[in-house]
């Protein structure tokens, strides 16, 4: 490392940004936030106005529903689950397209599943409707397609919130940079919520098999939204496809325009492309 790892951050162009529900709704009621959607729409759209390529993986859909519906507690069964997800998908995708709108800015959707991914054909079609939607200027808006899904909800809600999700999708079109908005700062030797003597990490050259256990000490903590392993794990993917990767706090939206001004703000991962990298290897563990 000589020093100028994040001032080099300014000079990437093909970004993904991941939000997860916790950052987008309100803690008292579970409700949208819509000023903090609003503040990541802007700075999103002006990324786009300096040149950048900004790819949005959202979560939100079954809060958006529910809220949409009148439910305040959480679903109970499956089938509930992705009967808001139903409503919310579309009210969200709603809101992203008049806000981005409103900056001169088109949102496009794409909701994907597991077997689009582990599919030869359906990943290749993905990631051609990826670079056309780029080429014309869109902001691709991507979720899990949760009302088809049957695994993926459980699997969401347990273990990373689409944080896996956004390292596959930042590995598919070969993005310089993946942004993870989380709850917390970045990565520490331990939880901070437990252990007050925590050391902040800013910077991991390499994930080894020291940083991955240490991820699933706090996988069940309140670390993040599906806890620390699934952020590690996805930072593994972005890293070995040879995308660097940043976690940080997206309680304010604009540490994103701090990170891509080269701040020292959150945990930055440093790519290492594998010689042969191989998403369907990554996707295989993932799911």
């Amino acid at each position: 490392m000589d020093g100028n790892e994040r001032q080099r951050l300014a000079e990437k162009k093909r970004i993904v940004i991941k939000i997860g529900s916790s950052s987008l709704t309100h803690p008292e009621t579970g409700d949208m936030n819509l000023a903090k959607i609003e503040r990541l729409v802007r700075v999103i759209s002006d990324m786009k106005g300096q040149g950048k390529e900004v790819i949005l993986v959202s979560s939100g859909a079954i809060a958006v529903g529910r809220q949409a519906l009148g439910h305040r507690s959480r679903p109970g069964s499956l089938a509930q689950k992705q009967a808001y997800a139903a409503v919310g998908q579309a009210r969200l995708m709603m809101i992203y397209q008049k806000l981005f709108a409103e900056y001169n800015q088109t949102a496009a959707q794409i909701l994907l599943t597991k077997h689009t991914m582990i599919s030869d054909s359906s990943r290749y079609n993905a990631q051609n409707t990826f670079e056309e939607l780029l080429k014309l200027g869109a902001v691709p808006v991507v979720n899990e397609n949760d009302t088809v899904s049957t695994a993926e909800i459980p699997f969401v809600d347990t273990f990373g919130d689409n944080d896996r999700l956004s390292a596959i999708v930042a590995a598919l079109i070969g993005a310089d940079l993946l942004i993870l908005l989380s709850d917390i700062d970045g990565l520490y030797s331990d939880d901070p919520h437990r252990n007050p003597d925590a050391q902040f990490i800013r910077v991991v050259p390499k994930i080894d098999a020291e940083l991955l256990a240490m991820g699933k000490s706090s996988s069940g903590s309140d670390v993040g939204t599906g806890g620390m392993l699934a952020k590690l794990e996805a930072a593994q993917i972005a890293t070995d496809s040879g995308t660097d990767m940043v976690i940080a706090n997206g309680e304010d939206v604009s540490v994103v325009r701090q990170i891509m001004d080269g701040q020292d703000k959150g945990t930055l991962f440093l790519a290492h492309k594998q010689p042969g990298f191989d998403l369907m290897d990554h996707l295989r563990n993932a799911y």
